[in-house]
């Protein structure tokens, strides 16, 4: 086990990270971080739990009231079709989620195709479980959509699972209803496949789109491991709250050995307020929607004087995934994504390298536009200037 510690990489958005909390008064463009607060009625929910004293050790699985909150919130906002609480398992937020699912259902040497760039931890996980990654490209021309032939063509006997992600990190592209029916054709040709769906920004999608979940679709539930979190939709990114669907009773026990094992549950006054999240005022989602719209609408204005990035506007989320144009170089002739993000931080505007995220993510840059408005202007007024200097 501590070899498969070892080949376990840090994330480069942290190294980056690292080097710009360094500095004084920097653009935080290079963290998934909402700028929100808390809305008022779940900190006040947290609060009262302290105060009713309900801060001793609770069912690791996750209290009642918020698993049954979650059975009825995914029967109506995802027409998931969860029959009861025994299909829900709660976590330490998303990240901890996917790796549960992935301890529980891998053997070792396992393959596990994900997108092609994709979110960084996602391959550290699959490997922390013993797992192969086997990556399948996203295709910007596509609107960063996989190539139903080459997604059919990946999977083998060795394929174990199918790592899903829509709306998408870190490009920002969205799934429609017609592209899922796609993949559920596919996987429905191979019952031993499961679907890890994170559904991380589910609520955090733009100009009228409609979020589907895949175990929605007809059939797909018994074959699909949803996975969704209290971080994007309710800003309760410190709170570490995040939940798995599934009516697999055999991986639904193993899970729940991992979850027993690795953190004995949840915080039991954090569950309290993600009760009052799921099941009180919703306000929170579409304001909070139409200010990260404003500000990838911002942020895309601003870059189109730039030359040297250009990105395809992204229905989703809260990144924007763009080019970096051919011919660019640093001063130290070095043309790569590490190059860009390097040059970006020596004038305190934070990115991620693209290629961080995968080889097909080679030769872009990722911002998130989930800081405030004043790092976007920021941001931007400093890289029109040292891109026409």
């Amino acid at each position: 086990m501590a070899e498969i510690i070892d080949r376990v990489e840090f994330s480069g958005i942290v190294k980056v990270r690292d080097a710009i909390l360094k500095m004084d008064k920097p653009y935080r463009l290079e963290s998934g971080e909402p700028s929100f607060d808390v809305p008022k009625h779940i900190k006040e929910a947290i609060v009262q739990a302290l105060h009713d004293n309900h801060t001793h050790y609770v069912a690791s699985a996750g209290i009642a009231p918020l698993r049954n909150a979650i059975v009825k919130k995914a029967n109506q906002a995802n027409a998931i079709p969860v029959q009861n609480a025994n299909e829900v398992m709660v976590t330490n937020g998303g990240m901890h989620a996917l790796y549960v699912i992935f301890r529980s259902l891998l053997e070792e040497g396992d393959e596990v195709l994900i997108p092609d760039p994709t979110w960084t931890c996602v391959q550290e996980l699959i490997k922390l479980a013993g797992g192969v990654v086997k990556r399948v490209p996203l295709h910007e021309e596509l609107g960063w959509r996989f190539d139903p032939a080459e997604l059919r063509a990946a999977i083998t006997p060795k394929t174990r699972a199918f790592m899903l992600n829509s709306p998408h990190n870190p490009t920002g592209g969205v799934l429609h209803r017609a592209d899922l029916e796609q993949i559920a054709a596919i996987v429905s040709e191979h019952p031993h496949l499961a679907v890890v769906s994170d559904e991380a920004y589910e609520h955090v999608i733009y100009d009228g789109a409609e979020h589907v979940s895949l175990a929605s679709l007809p059939g797909m539930y018994r074959q699909v491991i949803s996975v969704f979190t209290m971080s994007k939709s309710y800003a309760m990114t410190g709170l570490r709250l995040g939940y798995i669907l599934t009516p697999d009773a055999l991986l639904m026990d193993r899970m729940a050995k991992v979850v027993l094992y690795t953190s004995n549950g949840v915080s039991s006054i954090t569950q309290y307020g993600g009760i009052a999240a799921l099941t009180g005022p919703q306000d929170c989602i579409a304001e909070f929607r139409t200010e990260y719209q404003a500000r990838r609408d911002l942020f895309y204005a601003g870059i189109a004087g730039i030359p040297t990035l250009r990105g395809q506007v992204p229905q989703g989320a809260f990144y924007a995934f763009v080019k970096i144009a051919d011919g660019w170089q640093a001063p130290d002739g070095r043309s790569d994504s590490w190059a860009m993000t390097e040059y970006l931080l020596k004038a305190r505007v934070g990115s991620s390298p693209g290629v961080i995220f995968g080889p097909q993510g080679e030769g872009y840059v990722r911002f998130s536009t989930a800081c405030v408005r004043s790092d976007l202007i920021g941001a931007l007024h400093t890289m029109r200037e040292l891109f026409a200097s």
